[in-house]
């Protein structure tokens, strides 16, 4: 009776293993399928030289620079610093006119932000500087609407701003957090857009990095929790490294690819191979079970 039970559990683990092995293959050709579909085909396994400069280096409580000099959405010449000393804020860098990743940080921040209970501009303020020297005031007003009203509280437009600024002052800032960027050729074979991950940065009311979040979407609850405690200056810690999004343009096939996506294709392949030599062994165990089972039976008999 326990042999058979025993045996029968053992199926039971291994249908279950089975499902989600299938349900993980599912999941990660979900994501791969996602960037394909939306950013062309992958062009190969290995990162493109390029983009070996690209990364986020987590800077825990680096002092940013906060006499740098940019131009706000209303045209207004203000420094960094002018935005610290009463509350935390969220810094991400991006470019307004980024054809895919940047937008896809900026939904994942608002949406994170929908669902946390602090008011941008009373508790914390949300700062978002391009690193394109050639994007304007102009086109850093209309992301600054959008993405207000995309939010759903214009109440809170003071409490959200958009900068622009010139290379050093970009290269300053970029030095400080981390944020590795080149520029890469467009449709047109001029380097007009970036090669860049995605990240956004917590910053304390004195102006230094407390902590990262990676990728393109975010937990309010980690959020709420890391402002709250930037605004009594504490220091977080480093994340996992693993969820940087880039993106590669190849202008042979005027498409841009999304390297992450064979990232997780990999893992999908180490998480199947795993879960095929755990199935083995679980079958090799029954196969066991059953013999010896037998044997007892005709012992006995």
């Amino acid at each position: 009776m326990m042999e058979t039970l025993t045996r029968r559990s053992g199926w039971s683990v291994a249908k279950a293993v089975l499902g989600c092995a299938l349900l993980c293959s599912s999941a990660f050709a979900q994501v791969s399928s996602y960037g394909d579909k939306q950013t062309g085909e992958n062009t190969g396994d290995q990162l493109p030289q390029v983009l070996q400069r690209v990364g986020v280096t987590q800077r825990l409580n680096q002092q940013l620079p906060l006499d740098t000099q940019f131009v706000d959405d209303t045209g207004k010449q203000v420094r960094l610093g002018d935005y610290f000393g009463k509350r935390p804020a969220i810094l991400t860098m991006v470019y307004y006119t980024c054809p895919m990743l940047c937008s896809e940080e900026l939904d994942g921040l608002a949406g994170a932000l929908e669902m946390v209970k602090l008011v941008p501009g009373k508790d914390f303020d949300v700062i978002v500087v391009s690193i394109d020297p050639s994007d304007t005031p102009e086109i850093a007003a209309k992301k600054k609407a959008y993405y207000v009203k995309r939010y759903g509280h214009p109440e809170t437009a003071a409490g959200w701003h958009f900068l622009t600024g010139q290379r050093p002052a970009i290269d300053q800032l970029t030095g400080a957090t981390g944020f590795g960027y080149v520029r890469v050729p467009g449709p047109d074979g001029k380097l007009t857009q970036f090669a860049h991950a995605s990240s956004i940065e917590l910053v304390t009311t004195d102006g230094k990095l407390a902590q990262y979040y990676l990728g393109v979407e975010y937990s309010p609850k980690d959020i709420l929790l890391g402002l709250i405690e930037a605004s009594d200056n504490k220091i977080g810690s480093t994340v996992a490294n693993i969820l940087t999004y880039c993106y590669h343009y190849d202008p042979h096939n005027n498409k841009h690819s999304l390297i992450v996506a064979r990232v997780v294709q990999l893992g999908g392949v180490v998480t199947m191979a795993g879960l095929g030599g755990f199935m083995f062994v679980m079958f090799r165990r029954d196969i066991k079970l059953g013999r010896d089972h037998d044997l007892t039976k005709k012992e006995n008999g």
